[in-house]
């Protein structure tokens, strides 16, 4: 997997993946509490890898994210870079490993955006600030 770093994050962002990255997740899984995860999509405009630190669930054998932003008005770039090319590289802890991303469905969003706003309570803050709907996404781990 690359170690890519996108332009103009803000330095706290930064420092999360760098430590992330030395320490392979030993320093940086857990953040403020919940676990992160390291997500490598590609740029939708650019095709350079773009990589960020997210907080996950875990349902069943997949991970899941969500495409909040902080209830901003757009989606964030992550976002619409796996819409774009769904196959992402992930790195949850030492485990690093390829996945196909994939928005969830309307049956199943209800019960993920429940488990994930468990995991972290501002998201259904975040939905109150913004009128898209928060997209919740599924990364499911594939064999290349």
């Amino acid at each position: 997997m690359t170690s890519p770093q996108p332009p103009q994050l803000p330095g706290w962002i930064t420092e999360h993946i760098e430590k992330y990255l030395a320490t392979n997740g030993e320093d940086g899984h857990l953040w403020r509490g919940v676990p992160t995860l390291l997500l490598t999509t590609t740029g939708k405009v650019s095709g350079e890898p773009r990589l960020l630190p997210l907080i996950y669930g875990k349902d069943g054998a997949n991970y899941v994210i969500v495409a909040s932003k902080g209830g901003a008005p757009a989606h964030p770039a992550w976002y619409r870079n796996l819409v774009a090319q769904p196959l992402v590289d992930v790195q949850v802890g030492a485990d690093k490993f390829k996945a196909r991303a994939r928005t969830a469905a309307a049956d199943e969003k209800p019960r993920l955006w429940k488990m994930m706003a468990a995991i972290w309570p501002a998201y259904d803050e975040y939905q109150q600030r913004t009128p898209r709907p928060i997209p919740v996404v599924i990364l499911e781990r594939v064999a290349l």
